[in-house]
């Protein structure tokens, strides 16, 4: 395979990797998902990490563990939910040199969410507290807004976060 063909190829898995992450975001913030929209969903999560395994690296690879998380997690599936936000946790840690903060703040933030979702606030506050730290040392001040805001919404079922 010539080089040029190469970069083509990793080209088209960026943007692949792109429009279905975007599509995954308009589902989770569909107000009204049906049982199909929430089937796409869940499909639609996978692509992501297995577009950026072919063309991206470990920052890529941990969001897209985040992702797939997340969408298990608007499901009420916790035992995936959790697989994959340990999996983010475990790439994320595994890789701090390429991760941006607001990496470090999500990855305990999806813990704390399965963990409010099992039922286990002990944990979930743990790893809200963690969240919560991290996502304070974000320098942008932009990224730092979108990461509360998403910290302070979404169902965080009857979990009370302190």
């Amino acid at each position: 395979m010539s080089e040029d063909h190469k970069d083509a190829l990793k080209e088209k898995h960026l943007e692949f990797a792109k429009s279905t992450n975007n599509r995954v975001w308009e589902l989770l913030e569909k107000q009204d998902r049906t049982p199909k929209d929430d089937e796409d969903m869940l499909l639609a999560s996978f692509s992501p990490l297995y577009h950026w395994k072919h063309a991206g690296s470990a920052v890529h690879t941990q969001r897209g563990c985040w992702m797939i998380s997340r969408a298990y997690l608007a499901l009420d599936r916790a035992e995936q939910s959790k697989e994959w936000a340990l999996k983010c946790l475990e790439v994320t840690e595994n890789n701090p040199g390429e991760m941006a903060e607001f990496d470090l703040a999500y990855a305990q933030e999806g813990l704390a969410r399965v963990y409010a979702l099992i039922g286990d606030y002990t944990l979930a506050q743990q790893h809200y507290d963690l969240a919560l730290e991290l996502g304070d040392q974000i320098k942008d001040p932009e990224d730092q807004k979108i990461f509360r805001d998403d910290l302070n919404g979404w169902d965080w079922n009857e979990f009370s976060p302190k």
